[in-house]
């Protein structure tokens, strides 16, 4: 089995976060040692960009990612990511709430699977997309 070669666009991330985070830089650097490119921008209006993303203020992210087509918010691990990107559900996006400990970007431990959530297209969110 051979993997598919990656479309144009799939592995350019933008990834807009507040000014003052670090963790959202250790997140750009783990999706960039993951094969993506990635372009930071700084924000002072992520939760309102976020709700217009449709994401409620109650399961947004630290961050808010576009990849090909696609929203992603917060630390949301590489294999969940790389789902999306391949099975191209009918879906706005995924998020992964708040800051979770041990997550992709954030120090300690990780206490449990991280329950990725499925942003819908009419907004809101749907059922869990994926454990990690």
């Amino acid at each position: 089995m051979s993997a598919a070669p990656a479309l144009a666009g799939e592995k350019d991330v933008t990834l807009y976060k507040n000014p003052e985070c670090g963790c959202c830089e250790s997140h750009a650097d783990y999706l960039r040692e993951n094969g993506f490119n990635v372009t930071v921008k700084p924000t002072h209006d992520l939760a309102a960009m976020s709700r217009a993303a449709g994401i409620p203020d109650d399961v947004q992210g630290c961050h808010l990612s576009m990849i090909d087509g696609y929203v992603v918010s917060g630390h949301v691990p590489i294999g969940t990511v790389n789902k999306l990107l391949t099975e191209r559900p009918d879906i706005k996006g995924v998020t992964l709430p708040g800051m979770p400990m041990g997550s992709p970007g954030m120090n300690g431990t990780k206490e449990g699977p991280f329950k990725m959530l499925e942003i819908k297209k009419s907004g809101g969110v749907g059922g869990v997309y994926a454990k990690e």
